[in-house]
């Protein structure tokens, strides 16, 4: 399956708005780290009733986005788009009206499948109009929108959720989903995907099957470190003296470096090369976070920034690395499993992670999380002979 764009829209607009709409659906995600330790605190739940809330909003995510690529074929991406987004709206809502934890469950399901749809289609629209080696920078710079939204909302919904409580905190962030999908369907051209396109429309590439199937478990290993920080970060902020603000502040210190990681190591691995630039940041994940745990709050906080630039630095290489191992007409398919994939890893990492600290504690979990980093070095290692291909 390969892209199709008629008419042609503008490439600067396009990149801006699924930019845009990035940052929004990051943000949202991201926020609800802020979110769980407020439920736990007011329905009294176990490290590991956290991670199944997270993995019913991360189940959700996984679950659509391939019917989200679907329906963006059939529907067109830019009305898939905004209707995901109105959804988190809905979802919010349900989560902030209600109050109860089955509300919060409920809201957590349709957010989940709203966000599915951004990821998905947001890339292929972003894909589908820069071509050659911008297509390489422009999804780069997409990759990095991101991160902007998981700096910004959930410093700003922890700072509502302490002056007015986690629930009105809910609807304000519901508010701002609604306003970006009226800005997504006012905006944004109409770009179909769907048929065959012309060859001057796609990006070259060659099917390389084992490389992006190694690529992609290498992808999964690395959302699982990254989704199992996250899930233990705010308690370990908690247990080091934290309050809400402060725990606020520290996700979006890590989220400012892995913003920052995003644009350093896409600049980093276009001359060192997808294989050191892995390993580098993989190695460094493992140490930072092992330096994390004695730290007191303040040297913590310091930290955060570099912990966060090596946690998402990965992320820029592999998905600039798909357009290599994938054919054009197979490319919008191969996304979509990819950030499946990544999803799958998002719903069910948090749980299995949230019940080993149960069993073991917040420390020694953090210390298997950074373990599972280093499993990805083999297998980046092996993915070197494709690479000897291209030369």
């Amino acid at each position: 399956m390969t892209i199709a764009v008629s008419p042609s829209p503008s490439p600067r607009r396009t990149l801006t708005v699924c930019g845009g709409a990035h940052a929004l659906h990051d943000g949202f995600t991201d926020l609800l780290n802020v979110l769980y330790p407020l439920l736990q605190a007011q329905f009294g739940l176990s490290y590991g009733a956290i991670g199944a809330l997270k993995t019913v909003y991360s189940g959700a995510m996984a679950s659509g986005q391939i019917p989200s690529g679907m329906l963006a074929e059939r529907f067109g991406g830019v009305r898939v788009l905004a209707l995901g987004t109105a959804l988190i709206t809905v979802g919010y809502c349900v989560a902030g009206l209600s109050g109860s934890l089955y509300g919060v469950i409920a809201g957590l399901l349709l957010a989940g499948l709203g966000g599915s749809t951004q990821h998905p289609i947001a890339s292929s629209l972003v894909a589908a109009v820069y071509h050659g080696q911008q297509s390489r920078t422009a999804l780069g710079t997409y990759n990095f929108t991101g991160d902007v939204g998981k700096v910004a909302l959930p410093a700003l919904f922890a700072m509502i959720a302490a002056a007015l409580g986690w629930q009105q905190a809910m609807i304000v962030m519901a508010a701002l989903a609604l306003l970006g999908a009226g800005a997504i369907l006012a905006t944004l051209k109409p770009i179909v995907l769907h048929g065959k396109a012309e060859a001057s429309k796609v990006v070259a590439g060659q099917d390389r099957p084992w490389a992006y199937r190694l690529l992609f478990a290498i992808h999964i290993a690395d959302d699982l470190v990254r989704s199992g920080f996250l899930i233990f970060l705010p308690f370990l902020l908690r247990a080091k003296g934290a309050d809400l603000p402060t725990i606020g502040l520290g996700l979006s210190l890590l989220f400012a470096g892995g913003a920052a990681g995003k644009l350093v190591m896409g600049w980093i691995g276009q001359r060192l090369g997808v294989v050191p630039s892995v390993v580098l940041t993989e190695a460094a994940t493992t140490a930072l976070i092992l330096c994390l745990l004695p730290l007191s709050l303040d040297l913590a906080l310091v930290l955060l920034p570099a912990v966060g630039l090596m946690l998402n630095g990965t992320s820029s290489v592999l998905y600039g690395t798909i357009p290599e191992f994938v054919s054009p007409e197979k490319r919008t398919r191969a996304f979509a499993i990819f950030y499946t994939g990544g999803s799958v890893a998002g719903a069910t990492g948090p749980l299995l992670f949230g019940l080993l600290g149960d069993a073991v504690g917040l420390s020694t979990a953090l210390i298997a999380v950074a373990a599972v980093a280093l499993t990805t070095v083999p297998m980046v290692w092996m993915l070197r002979p494709a690479f000897r291909e291209d030369s």
